[in-house]
Parts: C-alpha cells; structure tokens; sequence
C-alpha cells in the first residue's frame, strides 16, 4: 500500500476510470435521482435525491445539445453514469451511452455504477454496448451468494480487468467487507473504498451512529479503517487492486483538476485552483469600447472587458473584478468594484 499523489492509498494499480477521474478528464453524468435501494449512507443532496431529473456535471440536461456542449467546455475525454440507479431509467441510460460514443468515439471512455438489485443479463447486456468499465455496489451484508451470483454475469460482457466494486469504508464494518471481499475477488480486478460521508439529508443519522471528523461531514476513523481492510488484503495475498478514495481527493485533486480542464473565456486567465477571472461593466457601458475589446455575457448580462483597457477608464465606469467556477452555474467567489 501506498499514499498517492491525490491524497488517497492504493494497493496494485488505479481502474483506468479512477485514473481519468483523478486528473479532471471524467464528466459525471447524473441519469436520475430515483433509486432501487434505499440506502441510509445515500450522498445526494435534497436537489437531486428521488428527483427524475439529469445532469452533466453541474449542468442540467433537457436536450441532447446540453450534455455535447458540456462535454466540450469541460474538455471531458470520459464520463461516468450515475445516480440514483441508472438501471431504473434504462432506456434513458442507453440513449445518453450510445449518444455519447457516437459523437466522441469509441475511446470516449465510460464507466457506470451499478446497484445489484437491478441487475441480470439483459441489462448487463444492453449496457454493455457502451459500457467500457462497472463499478458494482453491493449489499455485503444481505444475501452475499445473490449478490456475487451477480456480480459474476459482468464476466460474460467485459473482461475482468474492466469489473470492480465500489462501498464507502465504514469503520465498524470492516470484518464484514473483508469476509465479502474474499468471496468476490475471483470476479473483479479492483476495490474501490470511499471515505465514508455525512450527506445532507442522512448527516443526523449518521452523526448518531459514527463520530464525525474534525471537518464536520467525513466519519471519523473511516480512512484508518480502509488502511486496514487494504493491509488485510495485502497479507492474504489476494489479487486484487484496491484505492481508498478520500474525501480531500474528490474536494482537491479530482474537482480541481477537472476546473483546470474546463475552456477558458475570452478576456479572463486561470488561477491555480481552476477558478477563472475578469472584469466585467454594464451592457450600455459597451459604447465607451471598441468591439474588440470587448464581449457580450448573455448568461450574466454583463459585458467582459479586454484587462489591457482597465487603467484608461477605471475612473469614468463602475467596473468589477469577478473569481468564479467555470462550471454551469458559474457561482461567484468575489466580486468586488474596481477603485
């Protein structure tokens, strides 16, 4: 086992969609909010949780075109499915899958996150046309036959290298996981454990059954105990490769690397984190610039100005310099006027 570069541990070698994911290549793609499994560790937000709605990354999807664009200013060269159950939406799924390879290729690389409850051979098979990589979730605590029984038909439709699991560590658990871990290892290639969470709608919940970490939203103990499901792994010897995935990951390297890769904006630079700036003036103030030095920002109904002509008319407008997100939404992390 080692520490990685991403903050996180690992144990053989990263899924080739862990690896796209860490350095900001991977779109997520949000198919539902409806799930088949009531899960009580469930991470989604009140926004999204049992809402049938999509989303790419942070962009609502209602036509085809927003899902393509979103993958183009985000320089995506993958996405992963998710939800909620994407197998509950089905047909919905395999439209977005196969639209996606159409128009980005074959090597456009997808991964999907799969509840067992839905799963058997004709869903795996309808997938599997587009599916490049799965990621099970399985109920190791309930019926663990049933549920490897399914875990195995991914053999049928993809090789075993491109097949793992993925759970978040809980703390007290990890006897449970081991035990199940052993029985599944001949049927996949990799583990992926992630940092246990409180989310917004479960926090209370599991504040009553875990202690939470000094951040107030991780469990605390959850990292040191994937630490010593990965050393169990380790001494059996069992083939596998495994990463335990933390929240500062997703936070810092995943999030911020996929900011970075995000199209850049005329007139605006990158800062370190991903984040992208510019200055900005009222629509009617475009008279006072020639058209070059200057764009209309319909989405903020704003107009961004070339930075070079700041100095010359600072003292005549009322010009603001603006941090955002260059995602979707574009939310604002300062605003300030220019003096």
């Amino acid at each position: 086992m080692k520490k990685t570069k991403y903050d996180s541990f690992l144990l053989g070698k990263l899924p080739e969609g862990c690896e796209m994911c860490v350095r900001g290549k991977k779109m997520v793609l949000f198919v539902t909010g409806l799930c088949s499994r009531g899960c009580e560790f469930c991470p989604l937000s009140k926004l999204r949780k049992n809402i049938d709605k999509i989303y790419s990354n942070e962009r609502p999807v209602n036509f085809m075109k927003d899902l393509i664009e979103e993958v183009k200013v985000s320089n995506a060269t993958g996405c992963s499915l998710t939800g909620g159950d994407p197998l509950l939406k089905l047909k919905r799924t395999i439209k977005l899958g196969k639209a996606l390879k159409k128009k980005f290729g074959r090597k456009f690389h997808i991964h999907i996150y799969l509840s067992t409850k839905l799963v058997n051979k004709e869903n795996l098979k309808k997938i599997s046309e587009f599916v490049d990589e799965v990621r099970f979730h399985p109920d190791f605590e309930k019926s663990v036959d049933e549920e490897i029984k399914k875990i195995r038909l991914g053999k049928i439709f993809w090789k075993k290298k491109n097949l793992g699991i993925e759970i978040p560590m809980f703390p007290d658990k990890v006897d449970k996981i081991y035990e199940f871990t052993k029985k599944v290892y001949p049927d996949i290639s990799f583990i992926n454990l992630n940092e246990l969470e409180a989310g917004e709608i479960f926090g209370p919940l599991m504040e009553k059954k875990y202690k939470l970490s000094s951040d107030g939203y991780t469990v605390k103990n959850s990292v040191s105990a994937g630490k010593k499901l990965i050393k169990l792994i380790e001494k059996d010897k069992l083939k596998l490769n495994v990463h335990l995935c933390t929240a500062n990951l997703k936070i810092g390297s995943q999030y911020k690397n996929r900011l970075k890769n995000y199209q850049n904006q005329k007139f605006s630079h990158k800062t370190n984190d991903g984040t992208r700036v510019y200055f900005s003036t009222k629509i009617k103030n475009k008279k006072y610039f020639n058209k070059k030095d200057f764009f209309i920002d319909k989405g903020k109904l704003q107009i961004i100005i070339n930075p070079k002509k700041i100095p010359k008319i600072k003292n005549r407008l009322e010009i603001y310099r603006i941090e955002e997100y260059p995602t979707y939404d574009r939310e604002e992390i300062l605003k300030e006027k220019i003096l």
